[in-house]
């Protein structure tokens, strides 16, 4: 789960000096019983969230549908009771978590399906392409995806702005020398600086904003080298729901694709008040 404290950031933006109009309007000592409900079809997930942020304030929580869980419209996913100020309070900030949550992880799972179909042995992995990574990563996980790296600590990964300082080869070598225990990954555009990375060392070789003709291509040429074994192959850049497929029927391991975060289309959650107790 999210760590409960970058979930309180959230909220604390929200309502950085309280929720003035629940405290304006609902009298205290109010308690309340409310049901979060899924209004569309899909994959839930950030319901630990959720959950974690209503009983932070005090609100008894059950769940009805576990992250990963598909859901149906009209589904309830949480049912709470508790004080009503504290329901309210935390409302916004739980549905954005759940809504942008979910609404990742059912791409996820779309498109893992889809691949899958195609070519059981391929990922499907997200990027960096996001300030949300906490959330974000672990929705892709929720969806069946693999979140890549997490921060520029996790592994190495020489992109092309590396490669304008370093040439190819040495970069690798440094890599390799900086530390035993990291991945070394490099993006190459062309079928040449493929065979260079995998002959230098490298672990992974993202073939990046290459077509489907390109990358079979350069697989067959890693292949008539003997090298194809030796590294995993990542294929990114232009990759799309619509053609995903041409690319899972590809000899490749991973397709990632920064779609998966920098354009989510958020799940529809609400929060429904049924009564006082």
């Amino acid at each position: 789960m999210v760590s409960l404290d970058y979930l309180l950031g959230f909220l604390r933006e929200d309502a950085p000096f309280g929720d003035v109009t629940s405290e304006a309007v609902v009298p205290e000592g109010i308690n309340a019983k409310a049901v979060i409900i899924a209004k569309q079809e899909g994959v839930i997930a950030g319901v630990e969230e959720a959950k974690a942020l209503f009983e932070h304030f005090g609100v008894k929580v059950e769940v009805r549908k576990h992250d990963g869980e598909r859901v149906r419209k009209g589904d309830a996913i949480l049912e709470l009771e508790g004080d009503a100020r504290s329901i309210l309070l935390v409302e916004r900030t739980a549905l954005n978590v759940m809504g942008r949550m979910s609404g990742i992880a059912t791409e996820v799972r779309r498109l893992v399906d889809k691949v899958r179909a195609v070519n059981p042995k391929v990922r499907v992995a997200g990027t960096r392409k996001t300030l949300l990574k906490q959330i974000d990563k672990r929705a892709i996980l929720i969806g069946g995806g693999e979140p890549h790296r997490f921060s520029l600590s996790d592994a190495i990964l020489i992109k092309d702005n590396h490669l304008v300082l370093v040439p190819l080869e040495e970069a690798i070598k440094r890599a390799k020398a900086f530390s035993v225990y990291k991945i070394v990954e490099v993006e190459v555009e062309t079928l040449e600086d493929a065979l260079k990375a995998a002959k230098a060392g490298a672990d992974v070789v993202m073939l990046d904003n290459m077509t489907p003709e390109e990358i079979a291509g350069t697989i067959e040429a890693l292949n008539s080298e003997g090298l194809r074994d030796r590294v995993k192959i990542e294929v990114s850049g232009g990759i799309i729901p619509e053609n995903i497929e041409e690319y899972a029927a590809l000899d490749v391991d991973v397709i990632s694709l920064g779609y998966l975060t920098h354009s989510v289309r958020n799940f529809d959650v609400s929060l429904e008040i049924i009564g006082k107790l």
